[in-house]
């Protein structure tokens, strides 16, 4: 839980789709790996509420701060470590959010961004193949990847046709681990994703946390004019994960956000629903902040695929309120619609789609 926030945010986000679609299916129990990020802690946590006793969630052992029924340390590209687990729970399911989304980290070691982004795959998939032998169905494979597999360099709304060409170590991994699975894993479904909005196990990995540790402190924060993402909240993300287990689909979708924010404009946000000194917020291109690592630029995603699959908008506008979406870079500091942000405004505003009962203001 992020220690800055002086709430339980899972008493806030609740799920609020409580039909039972993994039980009916027969997946469980189910495996979530990377339960130290952002994806995987929320959707962790989203189906053990829904599944008690039925959702194992793995970190990696360095990352032992983070504890809890039901989390277990190992390294995932350890596929022995991996066989000992499956030995030790019959899962059904494995939803695979692993990897080290560390931008810089992965530029200057790029044998540590194979080992986590790719090796940790191909180890669920070996472990998986061998778990499938002795089963009527093979074990439901679901994979989180990232917008970074694009560059940017065009105008982005990319579909899930367009060639990928990631600028970055990590999302060069990231476009080898989908490639893996497409090859050896056909019936897999593989979920690209934008900026997931949500908390992180300690309180500065998420987009929003990040920003808003910064901000909390009295430190600066400079993000991009022109990195461009469609944000999407964790628990809309969260409803259409576990739907995606509970069925057979298959190939790559993207599931981002229908709202196209710059960086900085996300940022903005924060600083305002915060009630942050909108001093403290800085803006660059891309080309100013040095080479290491490089930035992608526009890599929004066209997520209609996914809608038309299931015959509606499957994600809520991120924010979902239009009136905090910035219309300029000096946005922020008009504050007299919203004079009363807070910590409090960010949980119930920005990480979660606000309740009918709650109010902007």
């Amino acid at each position: 839980m992020a220690k800055t926030l002086p709430f339980d945010p899972f008493e806030l986000n609740q799920p609020r789709n409580d039909r039972p679609l993994l039980q009916v299916a027969d997946r469980l129990p189910i495996l979530v790996t990377g339960v130290a990020g952002v994806v995987g802690f929320n959707i962790f946590h989203y189906l053990q509420q829904k599944y008690p006793g039925q959702v194992v969630g793995i970190r990696p052992r360095i990352n032992w701060r983070l504890q809890g029924d039901g989390i277990v340390g190992l390294d995932p590209e350890d596929v022995n470590q991996v066989r000992a687990l499956f030995q030790q729970y019959p899962f059904r399911s494995i939803l695979s959010c692993g990897g080290s989304c560390a931008l810089k980290s992965c530029e200057l070691d790029p044998d540590m961004a194979h080992r986590v982004n790719v090796s940790s795959v191909q180890s669920l998939i070996d472990v998986a193949a061998e778990a499938g032998q002795s089963s009527p169905e093979a074990v439901r494979l679901v994979h989180v990847s990232i917008d970074l597999v694009y560059s940017g360099r065009d105008a982005g709304g990319y579909l899930e046709t367009d060639a990928t060409d990631p600028v970055t170590i990590y999302g060069k991994t990231m476009v080898l681990a989908e490639q893996m699975l497409q090859a050896q894993r056909p019936d897999a479904a593989i979920l690209r994703i934008s900026l997931p909005m949500g908390l992180s196990f300690n309180g500065h990995a998420g987009a929003i946390d990040w920003i808003q540790s910064r901000f909390a402190r009295g430190f600066p924060a400079t993000l991009y004019y022109d990195e461009i993402r469609t944000p999407t909240y964790c628990e809309c993300l969260n409803e259409q994960l576990e739907t995606m287990l509970s069925g057979d689909w298959n190939g790559v979708f993207h599931a981002g956000g229908p709202t196209r924010l710059s960086l900085f404009q996300i940022a903005q946000i924060v600083n305002l629903v915060g009630g942050y000194d909108p001093k403290l917020l800085h803006g660059c291109m891309r080309h100013e902040a040095g080479p290491i690592p490089p930035r992608a630029g526009d890599v929004t995603m066209d997520s209609s695929k996914l809608n038309r699959l299931f015959g509606r908008p499957l994600f809520r506008p991120w924010p979902f309120d239009e009136r905090l979406i910035p219309t300029d870079r000096e946005w922020h500091y008009r504050r007299d619609w919203f004079p009363n942000g807070s910590k409090h405004k960010i949980a119930e505003l920005l990480y979660q789609a606000p309740r009918p009962t709650l109010v902007i203001g």
